[in-house]
């Protein structure tokens, strides 16, 4: 198991950083759909994270996708899972009521293919012990033809402002990379009363078995994740920090301390590990101990200086 001090004297950098007013132990969290708390703690202490985003759910179960729905590719994986999970009310009587016990932030991952489910999840998380949510507007709206929420600014301002008139308590969106200007659709959210943003969601892919002439995923497309997507994720992060004043968690193929380190030079606040935890459980807690490792042998001495010091 991974251990860093809380304080190691004055030298020590400072990993403390905030979202939407809520204050973090240290910028590292889990990427939705990566962590299972019972699963993940079986390798560190999860006490140890500034904060943990659980899969996402919805306000009833989904089954998800047909199998086979993960495919590995040159640099990530491609996954179509479809959003598995077994709704709202067994998040909070298993997964919330086990992370009680952690110090942590908790941040609920929210998934809906309408407006109405979106907010009826989110009604349903009023009095969980939740920090945060995440919404995540990848969804496609099933009312809409299958458009997905987040590729177009008008339609991810709606489920935005919903969502504001719900919510007690602050809440991120979640942004898909599979549009023309992400600045935009950042912009709309923020309009429309988003807390912060998260950035990239997976990006759009595919890959054909040519032994058997078929598609490698039963979906036959499903979202890249994984090292191949972070010099997207980068600049896609770079763009909307200049275009909103929100918070921002950072994520697309985060693997080591000076990725994470990348990220917040280029404006987040905190950043997320997803498909790193996949080939070691234990990733987050160690990107989080290379972070410090690397502030502390660049002459960093807290999350802010790394932001601040990007001079490009």
């Amino acid at each position: 198991m991974h251990e860093i001090k809380a304080s190691a004297g004055t030298d020590y950098p400072d990993l403390r950083t905030e979202i939407a007013g809520i204050a973090m132990k240290n910028p590292v969290t889990t990427a939705s759909g990566t962590f299972s708390a019972r699963e993940s703690g079986a390798f560190y202490d999860i006490s140890q994270l500034g904060a943990v985003i659980t899969k996402g759910v919805s306000s009833v179960a989904w089954e998800g996708n047909p199998p086979p729905r993960i495919a590995e590719a040159y640099g990530g994986m491609l996954n179509a899972v479809g959003l598995q999970n077994p709704g709202v009310e067994n998040l909070v009587e298993n997964e919330l009521e086990y992370l009680k016990r952690f110090d942590t932030r908790v941040i609920v991952n929210v998934a809906g293919r309408s407006v109405e489910e979106y907010c009826d999840a989110v009604e349903m998380l009023s009095d969980a012990p939740v920090d945060l949510l995440e919404i995540n507007i990848s969804c496609p709206n099933i009312k809409e033809g299958g458009i997905g929420f987040g590729t177009d600014p008008k339609m991810a301002g709606l489920v935005t402002r919903a969502v504001r008139k719900v919510s007690k308590r602050p809440f991120i969106i979640k942004l898909t990379p599979n549009v023309s200007d992400i600045a935009d659709i950042a912009r709309a959210v923020e309009a429309e009363g988003a807390d912060a943003v998260s950035l990239i969601n997976t990006m759009l892919g595919m890959r054909i078995d040519v032994h058997t002439g078929k598609p490698a995923l039963r979906n036959i497309m499903g979202g890249l994740s994984g090292p191949a997507v972070k010099p997207v994720a980068v600049r896609m992060v770079y763009q909307v920090r200049r275009a909103v004043r929100i918070p921002i968690i950072g994520l697309g193929g985060i693997m080591t301390g000076e990725d994470a380190a990348e990220f917040i030079m280029a404006g987040a606040d905190a950043i997320s590990v997803g498909t790193a935890a996949l080939i070691d459980p234990a990733a987050p807690v160690r990107i989080r101990d290379e972070l410090a490792a690397f502030m502390l042998k660049n002459g960093y001495k807290s999350i802010k200086e790394i932001r601040d010091g990007f001079i490009g």
